[in-house]
């Protein structure tokens, strides 16, 4: 799936499905060493209370937060994206509805940290209007590898323990963006993390059951 540059509203697939993949791959790969890192320091991809993150502590930082049933906002910066120092300025948040953190937001903008916001309600992503002239938001740098779902199972399948039988990676995503996925099968399956660091059940199990992605969740 191709992601513009400037990235449209209709390249990000559904709110609920890029949350449950990027869900999933933050899950995979938690630890309760990190669990304890503010998240100014923290690096790669986790959950919090404030939501999904994706930073590199470089090039890219992202964060995708639910904002009730069936909405979701998505901000942050890639050092592609020309949006904070295009002239004119742009307004990021022209048009955005009243349930946007707008505070949170304004800060990003007073520090010259955001590149781009898209928000997400009733079953569609929406921005700000760009100028013709602007030629990039940092959304296909920052988000192509969850948008691209092939891109996202080559990471994963660096996760998963594919010598023994079960389920695949493939599938396992799939029951993670059905909300059905089985916790059980993912932390039989999960392997040390490519660094070598072993694998973190409980930190993996808190971060699924926050993430809400699991098939207990949805029968709570």
């Amino acid at each position: 799936m191709t992601v513009h540059r400037p990235g449209l509203p209709e390249d990000l697939p559904p709110g609920e499905v890029l949350w449950a993949r990027w869900a999933l791959l933050a899950a995979v790969k938690a630890t309760t060493e990190q669990e304890g890192c503010p998240s100014v320091h923290r690096v790669g991809h986790w959950i919090d209370e404030a939501g999904l993150h994706w930073d590199d502590c470089g090039c890219t930082w992202w964060i995708m937060s639910r904002m009730g049933v069936g909405r979701f906002v998505l901000y942050g910066e890639d050092e592609s994206s020309g949006v904070k120092w295009h002239k004119p300025p742009i307004d990021m948040l022209a048009g955005g509805p009243d349930w946007l953190p707008y505070e949170e937001l304004r800060d990003r903008l007073e520090g010259y940290e955001l590149g781009c916001v898209y928000w997400y309600e009733n079953g569609a992503w929406s921005r700000a209007p760009y100028p013709d002239s602007l030629e990039d938001d940092g959304l296909d740098c920052g988000m192509s590898d969850f948008v691209d779902r092939g891109s996202l199972l080559r990471e994963l399948r660096l996760h998963f323990d594919d010598t023994t039988a079960g389920p695949s990676a493939d599938s396992l995503l799939a029951d993670a963006e059905a909300y059905g996925l089985d916790a059980r099968l993912l932390l039989e399956h999960v392997r040390a993390h490519p660094d070598g660091d072993p694998v973190d059940p409980p930190a993996v199990a808190r971060a699924l059951d926050r993430a809400g992605i699991t098939a207990q969740a949805v029968s709570r």
